[in-house]
């Protein structure tokens, strides 16, 4: 097993791992982002069996201990399960999430206490700047969230537009095709209101690029990509509501 070190924006590093026994016959991409400054950030922990691969990486990248702030979408052993392995590699580290996630679970379950986020709270890495965004239940989780790196303009943006098999490290072609196909495959979004608003809320951003967890990072209108995902569930949502409305109306 082989985790690939490329840069997608200046300072912001993709450690991706592709494991062909998942969702095969294409396999599954699983990815990590280091953010460097002065306090670098990771950003996913992978899961545990992923740990001894992509600490290598990342020590190709710098010293382990390095690392001040560990961060993941939600809880969920590709995005969180290696996370004690980490702060036990980087003992400066800490594990930054969303308050509510803190609350119900991560102070539990991490081995040091972590910091807690609130939803537009920033964090100062020296040289780069990270912004968190609460997601409740976008695309999954009722803990999710997104951070974005304001200097470079990239969302980290976790397991929205999931692809499964690889690719290169980012593109400029479109993911919303694949992301919908995957959708159809997986059906891991919950359908709710909360859906489509939550992602026009980021595209409004305009974020120069989408750094995504399972597939090619995109560089181009990414926030046009979130308008037309927004979309799709948008119109998901009222086929799935409009047997009901039908049922009331003849009622």
């Amino acid at each position: 097993m082989t985790t690939r070190i490329d840069e997608i924006a200046p300072g912001i590093y993709r450690l991706s791992t592709h494991v062909a026994e998942v969702a095969p016959p294409a396999g599954f991409g699983f990815n990590q982002f280091v953010v460097m400054g002065d306090e670098p950030l990771l950003f996913h922990c992978g899961m545990r069996g992923l740990f001894p691969s992509v600490s290598r990486a990342l020590a190709r990248l710098m010293p382990i201990e390095r690392l001040r702030w560990i961060a993941f979408g939600h809880l969920e052993a590709d995005e969180s399960g290696a996370m004690n392995a980490w702060l036990a590699a980087a003992p400066r580290s800490q594990v930054a999430h969303g308050a509510l996630g803190c609350a119900v679970s991560v102070a539990d379950l991490a081995d040091r206490p972590p910091r807690p986020l609130v939803d537009d709270e920033r964090i100062d890495l020296g040289g780069k700047v990270v912004r968190y965004l609460a997601t409740p239940h976008v695309p999954h989780g009722w803990d999710a969230g997104v951070m974005v790196e304001e200097t470079t303009g990239t969302l980290l943006c976790g397991d929205l537009f999931t692809r499964v098999g690889s690719g290169p490290a980012i593109t400029t072609d479109d993911i919303v095709a694949p992301a919908i196909e995957t959708e159809e495959m997986f059906e891991s979004t919950v359908l709710s209101p909360l859906a489509a608003p939550t992602l026009r809320r980021l595209a409004a951003l305009a974020p120069a690029r989408l750094a995504t967890m399972h597939g090619s990072s995109f560089e181009g209108d990414a926030g046009r990509a979130l308008e037309e995902l927004a979309g799709y569930y948008d119109r998901r949502l009222r086929a799935a509501l409009a047997p009901a409305a039908g049922a009331a109306g003849s009622a």
